[in-house]
């Protein structure tokens, strides 16, 4: 190719300062792949609004008894002045004003707005702890069973299906209903909180325990495995420092997708009258309650809105991190 040529047919050629000079001016960066997965995520509204609700009901959570303090009324305080002692409904039908924002409860006249603002205590407690169990659980084995094969994968994939099959809410409602009011040290709510915990972290990790084997044995068989193996690198080394970093980004996932559905299951035991017990408020309690006055709408409405707005900004979050984090996305 020749140089391009002006009017009078003679070559140009361009400044070597003015080539520098380009070359600098905007000098060429590398992006890793967290900050490209951030520039994907940044473009997806519908996640970051789903992650805004997210933070939001963490914050309400954690300075319930402050928000509490300003807006409403201590949940477990009965307000029977409010009551009509005939219907045993609030006198003006919800009672919702000012004073309580969503109203009170019939028969015994609690604010419904400071119940559901320490309901999102325990039922975002039981739902990230149990998530966390099922992961932690559920990544050891997968990781496990998929580098190691042979017979620890057979072991392993053999307890998978024996937990997949098992009726976790019959377990779950059996296991709630027979244990006392005080054991293992612990007694009250923090025993209920930490059965729960057991009982839906302990035997959901096999879901996350399928995907890690799967992943697993995918990574095996890539070349900057061969690589570390070649230079001496023994198992251990490879799976915490090659393997779990690939895997960060279906753990990450699955952690956020599984989360609404403990919240679910947590909100469903207590409806059953098998979660946290009266009179600590929970999500799934205050609907059981609820059931007994169909006729008074605003004390389902809202404990069933706390659940849907919840379980929704983290599925919302959840697919917004799939799409993100997929190396395969554009």
């Amino acid at each position: 190719m020749t140089a391009p040529l002006d009017v009078s047919g003679t070559e140009l050629e361009a400044a070597p300062e003015a080539v520098l000079a380009g070359a600098q001016g905007k000098a060429i960066q590398g992006r890793s792949l967290g900050q490209i997965a951030w520039m994907r995520l940044k473009r997806d509204k519908v996640a970051l609004t789903g992650a805004g609700v997210v933070i939001f009901l963490i914050l309400v959570a954690v300075f319930a008894p402050l928000i509490v303090g300003w807006l409403g009324h201590p949940p477990n305080d009965f307000n029977q002045d409010l009551i009509s002692s005939e219907t045993l409904a609030p006198k003006d039908g919800t009672g919702i004003g000012w004073d309580h924002l969503f109203g009170v409860e019939p028969v015994n006249g609690r604010d419904l707005f400071s119940r559901i603002v320490y309901g999102a205590r325990i039922s975002l407690l039981i739902a990230f702890l149990a998530t966390l169990l099922s992961v932690a659980i559920g990544t050891i084995l997968g990781v496990m069973a998929g580098y190691l094969g042979g017979w620890v994968d057979s072991v392993i994939s053999k307890a998978m299906d024996v937990f997949l099959a098992f009726p976790l809410l019959v377990f779950a409602i059996a296991l709630a209903g027979i244990v006392p009011d005080s054991a293992f040290g612990l007694s009250g709510d923090a025993l209920r909180v930490s059965l729960l915990v057991f009982i839906i972290g302990f035997f959901n990790w096999p879901y996350i325990g399928r995907i890690m084997r799967g992943q697993t044995l995918s990574l095996r068989e890539r070349e900057f495995i061969d690589a570390a193996r070649s230079l001496g690198a023994r198992g251990p080394y490879i799976i915490f420092r090659e393997m779990l970093p690939n895997l960060m980004a279906p753990i990450l996932i699955y952690a956020t997708l599984l989360i609404p559905t403990n919240i679910v299951f947590e909100a469903a035991l207590s409806f059953l009258g098998v979660g946290v017990r009266p009179p600590t408020a929970t999500w799934g309690g205050m609907l059981s309650d609820a059931v007994r006055f169909y006729t008074i709408p605003h004390f389902m409405f809202f404990p069933g809105m706390a659940i849907f707005i919840t379980v929704l900004a983290f599925n919302l979050l959840g697919d917004g991190l799939r799409d993100a984090l997929d190396p395969r996305a554009r």
